[in-house]
Order: structure tokens, then sequence, then C-alpha cells
């Protein structure tokens, strides 16, 4: 197979993904000793003066891994700095087995990456929360983004935390052990409540704070006063649920 250089300098390695007018390949770098590897999205068409002005308003203090752009022929390349880890759907899963502490580490990591996308472009902030280029290092206990910007139509800053929210969601499943504090944040997840990152980051740092505060108080009750109180919340919540109908 002939190799191909993009701008004799990115070798492709190999496309991770295309449509018409778009590619997403992962590329070395043969300048580059340390971190070679790069991730670079290629527009033609329409796509190359749309994302040609969406990324030229990129600010290095807002996306760090965008190693700029260029372009090359008939072709916009934008380039990334490669991400490691496993896809979040590979690591959170129904009857996985995680710890409460660590679920509240990851969702913070994740929410903590959604909120430094706060500026940018919702073409680029929603296409990079999707579960296939938001990625989980467990081993580190690290959260990458992969910046796989495929063509969204129609993205507003109001997708952004919807997605977000999407992703906690697998990071805290509803739980047949879950206290007030966590259900009732996913209940306001699962309404839709927050139109912007911002805020929902914010109600996250207080729910975090009251979810580990009634875990700690759940924890030091005995196995019988642990049962009555999961039972009373049950009871409380279905009845809240029926006076709603």
């Amino acid at each position: 197979m002939n190799t191909v250089l993009i701008r004799e300098r990115y070798k492709v390695v190999r496309v991770l993904y295309s449509e018409p007018d778009y590619a997403f390949v992962e590329a070395v770098d043969i300048q580059e000793r340390e971190t070679p590897t790069r991730q670079i999205n290629l527009y033609e068409g329409e796509l190359l003066h749309r994302y040609g002005r969406l990324c030229a308003g990129i600010d290095p203090a807002d996306c760090p891994a965008f190693q700029g752009m260029f372009l090359c022929g008939d072709t916009l390349a934008a380039v990334f700095e490669d991400c490691g880890g496993e896809t979040i759907d590979q690591v959170f899963y129904k009857g996985d087995r995680w710890p409460l502490a660590d679920r509240l580490a990851f969702a913070e990591l994740v929410l903590h990456r959604a909120l430094e996308m706060a500026n940018l472009p919702p073409e680029i902030s929603c296409a990079a929360m999707l579960s296939e280029n938001l990625f989980v290092d467990a081993e580190e206990r690290r959260v990458r983004l992969r910046y796989m910007l495929r063509p969204l139509p129609d993205m507003t800053a109001r997708e952004l935390p919807l997605l977000a929210g999407d992703q906690v969601k697998k990071i805290l499943p509803r739980r047949w052990d879950a206290l007030e504090a966590e259900l009732a944040f996913l209940d306001e997840l699962d309404a839709g409540c927050f139109r912007a990152i911002v805020p929902l980051y914010a109600r996250w740092r207080a729910a975090r704070a009251d979810i580990q505060a009634q875990q700690e108080e759940f924890e030091s009750k005995n196995i019988l006063s642990r049962a009555i109180a999961l039972i009373k919340l049950r009871l409380k919540r279905w009845k809240k649920r029926r006076a709603r109908r």
C-alpha cells in the first residue's frame, strides 16, 4: 500500500471514519519524536469553509489538544493530539462493578471536561462529548476527548449539557441502593433542567457533596437500619410519582 503523506509531514496510518467531504484519520507526525501520533479531521467542499471558520476561532486555552489547521490543495486539515484509553461505553456498562467513590470521581472528570469546552462552538464541543469520542483511562483515572469532529447539523449550546448529562448517567446508573441526593440529581438530568454547562456543573458540585454526605451517614448505620432507610426512601419516591400522575 502506498504511503500517504499530508503536507510532507503527517504519515497517515489508518482511516478511522469517512463520509462525503469528510474523513478522520490517525497519522504520525514525522517531525515529532516524543508524542508523534496525531488525529486529523479532513474537510472538503462546503465543510471546508464551515469548519475553517470554526477552527480558526479555537482558543488554545479552551482546547489544548488543537495543534492547528492548514490547507492541502482543496482539503482543510484540522490537527489534534491523540488520546488514549477506552470509550466510556467500554468502561461503564450495565453490570459493571465500580464503587460509588470511583463513579463520583469519573462523573466529576466528565463534567469538568464539558465545562472546559464551554467557550467552544457547539459543533466542536458537542461532537467531542459523543460516546465515540469520550475516552476513559481507568488505570490513570483520567478522561480524555477525541476530537473526531464529524459534521453534526443543527447543534446548539443547549446540546452540550444534555450530552454531558447522558454520559454522567452511564457512570451513575440508577442503583437499587442509591440514596435521595443521587436520585434527585439523576431526576434533574432526565428532565433536562440545565440549558448550559455552567449551571449543570455548579449543580453537580453541590449534588456531589450531598451524595457523599448521605452515603457516609448511610454506611454508619447497621444492616437493619440501612434496609429500613432504603424501604422508606423507595416508598417516599413511589408516593411522589403517584401524586404527579
